[in-house]
């Protein structure tokens, strides 16, 4: 499974899924400043899963139907540290990661939620 974090996913929480060996695109190296709708079509091109804390995504996939990506992980805090957004990935996925594929998932820091995509 392939992950392309968005510009506001804290690099450093991409560096350490990265030393765990995830394949992560950081839109910040790849695609700075473009906008969501190109982030979408760039992950939906790579089937790949958005790593993000912007909302908007399921706007746009919902709502306005742009095609759907892999999965999204809509990370629903303000990270307190700059690693929290790895920390909080690893509490729930560590064991399982397929179970992020079709999804669009709220992540939250104590309970996640989950609609099909």
């Amino acid at each position: 499974m392939k992950f392309l974090a968005n510009e506001n996913f804290p690099f450093s929480s991409v560096i350490k899924l990265r030393q765990l060996g995830y394949e992560v695109e950081s839109i910040s190296e790849t695609l700075a400043s473009v906008s969501d709708k190109v982030v979408l079509q760039n992950a939906v091109a790579n089937r790949q899963v958005i790593l993000t804390f912007d909302k908007d995504y399921g706007h746009l996939i919902f709502k306005e139907k742009f095609p759907s990506p892999t999965g999204v992980l809509f990370f629903r805090f303000n990270p307190s540290y700059p690693e929290e957004s790895f920390d909080i990935f690893m509490k729930f996925f560590s064991k399982d990661i397929t179970q992020i594929e079709g999804w669009f998932i709220v992540v939250e820091r104590e309970m996640i939620r989950k609609r099909k995509l």
